[in-house]
């Protein structure tokens, strides 16, 4: 019987998001991933993620979920609606934010395709189908899935709950490691991400693939710059975010600042319902964070809240926001300005100078964010032309991903072992210049694989 090992690129490639990978023999398929390719609003039938599956879902054996950010999972419920009846495994904490999140994308969905007069992606009983056979997996925990492989987690210190894949063919001993995305290590949250000194083949991510982050006390400095200059001259500051760990790591980092007494005490809107449920999540699961975090909150700090800090939960709440008086900030979703409540404030504030808008997080191509970051002068907001004169702003040390120099030592440790390094997740110059990297500072063999590319494994 053919017993080859082939790994297939289904999407995840040449960009940052719609992370789907297969590795196969005549056994078993894996698969790792099935996220939303992200941009896009459900708008249109040209929509890459509406598009079949270029795999049958019914012949899927398992699906490996890396963590529960919406590129990683946001296609699960389609996966499921169309036939997929394997497991779905993942970390505990994954699976709990998953369900938060996937019903979330769920009623967006659905409410985005009435408006197109479309077919929705999926529905919420696609995400109660998929949560059914959806079983967990705690890290370091040995799972054997069939006579040729087995898996254990490790934590890749990106957000809560966040594993690297690794499994091993028992015929080779071969060690094939998905990461899927790396923390940007050490991180005010999170704890460390493991090192991996055994793999031989590496599926890995290369958002920041490229470019180097700014120190974490660059990125604070920089925040309190920001924050002191609208106060001062009582604008309103927006900052775009994405609900699941940049928010939480914003407010913490806007807690010290604020009960520290480094900045004015000002009205800070936490419109964000999503943001909100994934923060009581956060909140429960502090356990799970670094040493000196859980310190804090033992000795009863409150690290996600702070004076004047005001949640909004219905759309009229969020609406009458503008009623406020500046100085405010308005921390909403989504973090590419691609839907959600940001784009209201954004068409309320961008057109006046005394405001700013601070991004945190990587804006993808083709989003109204990348727009905004680059310069544009006018943006199109739910078909409104909305001209921008609010003073911009970008604070790249708020990443969750590793950066250049941090994905380089990561592949370091296994760099003996390794016999091949697939960059992924990342725009194509990126993803490129790490797999250079890789080959001229660690003389390992990396390439960048195009879409559709099925590679057979040695």
């Amino acid at each position: 019987m053919d017993k080859k090992l082939k790994l297939h690129f289904y999407s995840g490639t040449g960009t940052v998001t719609g992370a789907n990978f297969l590795l196969e023999n005549s056994d078993v398929r894996i698969l790792v991933d099935c996220g939303l390719t992200q941009g896009q609003r459900f708008e249109s039938e040209n929509d890459p993620n509406r598009r079949p599956f270029p795999y049958d879902p019914k012949d899927i054996d398992y699906l490996f979920i890396t963590h529960a950010h919406i590129d990683h999972i946001g296609r699960v419920p389609k996966l499921v609606k169309d036939g997929f009846s394997g497991k779905i495994i993942s970390t505990p904490t994954t699976r709990e934010i998953s369900a938060v999140m996937l019903d979330d994308a769920a009623s967006i969905n659905e409410e985005e395709s009435r408006k197109n007069n479309l077919v929705p992606l999926y529905e919420k009983k696609d995400v109660e189908g998929a949560l059914s056979i959806w079983e967990t997996l705690n890290y370091h925990t040995e799972m054997k899935l069939n006579d040729d492989f087995s898996v254990i987690l490790k934590d890749a210190g990106h957000i809560l709950g966040s594993a690297m894949i690794c499994l091993t063919e028992r015929e080779s001993g071969n060690k094939i490691v998905f990461t899927g995305d790396l923390g940007n290590t050490p991180t005010p949250l999170m704890k460390d991400t493991e090192d991996i000194t055994d793999a031989n083949y590496l599926i890995m991510e290369s958002t920041y693939g490229d470019r180097n982050h700014e120190s974490k006390d660059l990125r604070l400095s920089k925040l309190k710059e920001v924050l002191t200059t609208i106060i001062q001259r009582k604008g309103t500051l927006l900052i775009p975010v994405f609900s699941l760990e940049k928010t939480q790591v914003l407010l913490h980092e806007m807690n010290h600042l604020i009960e520290g007494g480094e900045i004015p005490q000002v009205p800070v809107f936490f419109d964000s319902p999503l943001g909100i449920r994934l923060t009581d999540i956060y909140a429960k699961q502090f356990k799970n964070f670094n040493e000196k975090v859980q310190a804090r909150i033992l000795a009863g700090d409150d690290i996600f809240d702070f004076p004047k800090l005001i949640r909004t939960y219905s759309k009229l709440e969020s609406k009458q926001i503008y009623k406020v008086p500046g100085p405010k900030v308005i921390i909403a979703s989504s973090g590419m300005s691609s839907g959600g409540r940001i784009i209201w404030h954004e068409k309320e504030y961008l057109p006046d100078p005394k405001n700013a808008i601070l991004f945190i997080g990587f804006q993808a191509l083709g989003t109204i964010g990348r727009a905004i970051e680059e310069g544009s002068r006018e943006v199109k907001i739910e078909g409104e032309r909305v001209p921008v004169k609010a003073q911009i702003f970008t604070v790249s040390g708020y990443s969750s991903h590793k950066d250049s120099d941090g994905l380089v030592d990561f592949v370091s440790k296994s760099a003996p072992t390794l016999k091949k390094v697939f960059t992924v997740m990342g725009e194509p110059k990126a993803t490129m210049f790490l797999a250079q990297r890789l080959r001229d500072n660690l003389n390992v063999e990396a390439v960048h694989p195009r879409e559709g590319q099925i590679v057979e494994l040695e």
